[in-house]
């Protein structure tokens, strides 16, 4: 493929992209609204908790197991069927609602981790069709315009999900879900993606993740990191799920509101992704890691003292900004260290052990957030992951392996 192109493989992978921008986004907008529902009419955090449980399980669960079979199956059809089984759901619930005017929470919990376990197949479809899809010195730039498009669903969704909660009735909007599929689909039709031989040797699931846990665990500062990140998802993550809650039930706000801070975040995001690709170049990348932690606990800690009022909002939004503007220098450069800290051979089996023990945290914590939000108020939810985070980079501070790991990693590239 590398050698000889599809012909017009530009126009080929920008219908790909807007197939996928126009599927990602009525998709996300549906997301929020239920989610949205859900904080409007319940109230409750451990619904929260649940929903968004349910949302991440499958990614935890099935990750390690999802990248053999995308090698095996029909690369369109795995883009397609989960596409197809998220708009039966989507017409299933919007036509329950409109019989029985409420949506009944057992159907709304099975429509989530339907599209969750939909999402799980796609993503790493999508990052091993394009590579097949462009010539080889393209795929760089390629791959950051598939960037551009995941930003700007996260920036645009929330915004277009509050505006069209607001003038549509709930079971209605669902449907958009089904439109985003079909236009979608329609568009995937038009796209070539190149065949691929079928891998029929067995797999060995289980043994290359053990075998990428051991490569983890002889590397003795990253496993120290994993096991600190494992940690800090279990801290954050919960308060993470509550952001509607925070908004409209603390702050008394409106959905519109609920969706501002989302998109807050989101550009906050953008705009550190940007500083560190002009500015990226660190000697050492653990300390603008550690100080994005620290950064991260004070805001979320903050949040939690702050009045339960528009004023307070207003602080909420500023603190959030902040909030995503450091978050990629967490994520980013860490990623960046793992993946220079193993040769391509053995990093999908690190990497997928590495994301296993991550999403794992997450679903972890949400199990007693929600309970203990109900109980003591969502507020102190968000001072509790204030205060792991930061214990979280204390821990970090003090342990050399870790503190140093970037410096003696980077001695070791300059030895190589």
């Amino acid at each position: 493929m590398q050698n000889a192109p599809i012909v017009h493989w530009r126009k080929n992978i920008y219908i790909f992209l807007t197939s996928q921008f126009l599927s990602g986004i009525t998709s996300m907008v549906v997301q929020y609204a239920i989610i949205w529902y859900l904080t409007k009419h319940t109230g409750s955090a451990t619904v929260l908790s649940l929903a968004t449980l349910l949302g991440m399980l499958p990614m935890a669960l099935l990750s390690p197991f999802i990248g053999p079979l995308v090698d095996r199956w029909n690369k369109k059809g795995l883009l397609i069927i989960p596409d197809v089984v998220a708009a039966i759901f989507a017409i299933i619930l919007s036509v329950v609602g409109t019989v029985q005017s409420t949506f009944p929470l057992w159907l709304i919990f099975i429509s989530l981790l339907v599209r969750s376990i939909a999402q799980t197949f796609q993503m790493p479809t999508i990052q091993s069709i394009i590579p097949t899809m462009v010539p080889k010195e393209e795929l760089t730039k390629i791959n950051g315009q598939l960037g551009m498009v995941q930003s700007a669903n996260m920036i645009i969704a929330p915004a277009l999900g509050a505006f069209l909660f607001a003038i549509i009735p709930i079971n209605f909007l669902i449907l958009i879900d089904v439109l985003g599929a079909i236009i979608a689909i329609v568009l995937l039709g038009l796209v070539t993606i190149p065949e691929h031989p079928v891998i029929d040797e067995p797999l060995h699931v289980f043994r290359d993740s053990a075998l990428g846990l051991k490569q983890l665990r002889s590397t003795k500062g990253l496993w120290a990191i994993t096991m600190i990140g494992a940690a800090f998802t279990f801290m954050f993550m919960p308060a993470a799920s509550l952001y509607p809650l925070m908004t409209m039930g603390y702050f008394h706000g409106t959905v519109g509101q609920a969706g501002l801070i989302e998109v807050i975040y989101s550009v906050g995001m953008l705009a550190g992704g940007a500083i560190i690709g002009f500015f990226g170049n660190w000697k050492d990348r653990m300390k603008p890691i550690l100080w994005a932690t620290v950064v991260m606990g004070v805001t979320f800690g903050a949040s939690g003292f702050l009045p339960g009022n528009q004023t307070g909002f207003i602080y909420f939004v500023a603190l959030n900004t902040l909030a995503g503007i450091m978050t990629p220098f967490y994520t980013t450069l860490l990623m960046a260290m793992i993946q220079q800290s193993y040769p391509a051979e053995q990093l999908g089996k690190v990497l997928g052990v590495i994301n296993s023990l991550t999403s794992l945290a997450g679903p972890a914590g949400l199990i007693f957030a929600g309970p203990l939000a109900d109980k003591i108020g969502v507020e102190k939810l968000f001072i509790i992951a204030g205060l792991g985070s930061l214990l979280c980079g204390l821990v970090m501070l003090i342990m050399p392996s870790v503190r140093n790991y970037d410096q003696e990693l980077q001695s070791k590239i300059e030895l190589d």
